[in-house]
């Protein structure tokens, strides 16, 4: 395992994806009862997508009180049919939700009749819940949640929002098999904004495969912008990325992995 520091963000990199999820898991495992021990509730958000399946089938193995844990999720789709197997929500009761007895469960509804009100139903769940836990990835564009580079803002005034997706992040659920073409993939969604999701205490952020080495090689290189939405969790005071040998394979072709930590924390607003 290499691991190194960008700016505040601690970067480990693991030899494939199983031990990645493996040690993930572990590390939020001990988080989550470290918590346990101070608060009667822990709040966690978890993201939907297939870099997230080795951490979450681990997880669901560890020694955790559950009935202690309200859970949210941090995007979806608008405008799908109510059963789609697309729905985040849907992929979230499979792989977890539905086999761990949570205290709460608090979904997004992309189906709503005025999504406004949904925005603003979920914006006070999550003011009432404040955040302890961010369990989420990066997308190919670098986006987190569905904050794609042209509609993320570090300073955004909202905590859900209907977005747009833009190309590469449709192109992504494609890549994933959530759909089959990317004419399919829906064009607007709610998601979690960027100060939503930093408000959690502990970030540990998932990212395997090749698809991802890009934006892993943006996240830790470029400046901290909204042009790689991802950049701002170097500012972060306690976040995790989880890579393996793929996902970091631009980072690993580096001469001196040392010059990896030359990136600091930088101010992007008040």
């Amino acid at each position: 395992m290499i691991d190194f520091a960008a700016g505040k963000l601690k970067v480990r990199i693991y030899e494939n994806r199983k031990e990645l999820g493996a040690a993930a898991a572990k590390m939020a495992a001990a988080s989550i009862n470290n918590i346990l021990q101070k608060k009667e509730i822990v709040n966690i958000v978890f993201a939907a997508a297939a870099s997230q399946n080795e951490f979450l089938a681990s997880i669901i193995k560890e020694d955790v009180d559950w009935r202690r844990i309200n859970a949210f999720h941090m995007d979806e789709y608008i405008g799908l049919e109510k059963n789609a197997p697309q729905h985040f929500s849907h992929w979230l009761k499979e792989k977890i939700f539905d086999k761990l007895p949570f205290k709460e469960l608090f979904f997004l509804n992309g189906n709503a009749e005025n999504i406004g009100e949904e925005c603003l139903r979920y914006t006070t769940l999550l003011k009432k819940h404040p955040l302890d836990i961010n369990f989420m990835g990066i997308g190919e564009n670098a986006h987190l949640a569905f904050n794609d580079p042209h509609v993320a803002d570090f300073n955004d005034p909202y905590f859900v929002k209907v977005v747009d997706l833009d190309k590469a992040c449709k192109q992504q659920q494609v890549n994933e098999d959530c759909f089959k073409d990317i004419s399919e993939v829906p064009s607007y969604a709610l998601t979690l904004t960027i100060p939503a999701l930093l408000q959690a205490e502990h970030i540990f952020c998932m990212v395997p495969g090749n698809l991802k080495a890009q934006a892993v090689y943006h996240t830790i290189m470029s400046d901290v912008s909204e042009l790689y939405p991802s950049t701002v969790l170097r500012n972060h005071d306690d976040a995790y990325l989880f890579l393996e040998k793929e996902s970091a394979a631009m980072l690993l072709a580096e001469n001196d992995i040392q010059n990896l930590a030359i990136t600091k924390p930088v101010n992007y607003g008040n």
